[in-house]
C-alpha cells in the first residue's frame, strides 16, 4: 500500500468526542476484526506493547526500545509511544503518523486529527484512526500502522 495513495474510505465518518478522552463513539469494529487489528499490530517487528502512558485504562500501545526509537521527536506521543489501540467497544487508535501520511489519512476519511494536537499541545500529525469494520480495512489501518513504525524508527522510506 502506497501510503499517500489512500482510496477514500467508504461511509460517513464515525462520531467522536472533542475533547479527551478522544473516543470514537459509533462504527465499532467487530470482536473478530478487532482481534486480527491486535494480533496483526503486535506481530509487527521492533513492537513492544505496553499499557499506554497516556489513553484511557486498558488501551495497549505499541513502543520501541530506547535503541529502535530513532525517529523524529513528532513520531511519539510520549516516551517512545508511538500508537495504542483503544479497547472495545471504541476500538480506535492514536498514531503519530509521518505528517503527510496524516494530511492524506484525514483527507480520505481515515483519520482525523487529535483535539490536542489541534490545539498545539502535541504534535498536529498525531491523529485518531478509525476502528476497521472488515479484514479489508485492517490491512489498511495496519498499512498506516506500519508507516509510523518506520517514522517512529526513523528508516527510509
Amino acid at each position: 500500500m502506497d501510503p499517500l495513495m489512500l482510496p477514500p474510505r467508504v461511509g460517513s465518518r464515525p462520531h467522536t468526542t472533542p475533547t479527551n478522552p478522544h473516543q470514537q463513539l459509533d462504527q465499532h469494529p467487530p470482536i473478530p476484526v478487532f482481534e486480527e487489528l491486535c494480533e496483526r499490530l503486535f506481530a509487527m517487528p521492533h513492537v513492544i506493547e505496553q499499557p499506554s502512558a497516556i489513553s484511557v485504562p486498558g488501551a495497549r500501545a505499541l513502543w520501541l526500545s530506547e535503541e529502535e526509537a530513532r525517529g523524529p521527536q513528532e513520531a511519539f506521543m510520549v516516551m517512545t509511544e508511538f500508537a495504542h489501540v483503544h479497547p472495545l467497544p471504541d476500538g480506535s487508535l492514536h498514531v503519530a503518523l509521518p505528517p503527510e501520511v496524516a494530511e492524506e489519512a484525514v483527507r480520505q476519511g481515515w483519520a482525523e486529527q487529535h483535539p490536542v494536537a489541534r490545539r498545539g499541545l502535541i504534535p498536529s500529525n498525531v491523529c485518531m484512526v478509525y476502528a476497521p469494520r472488515s479484514s479489508e480495512e485492517v490491512d489498511l489501518v495496519a498499512g498506516l500502522v506500519a508507516e509510523a513504525l518506520r517514522f517512529a524508527r526513523g528508516a527510509p522510506e
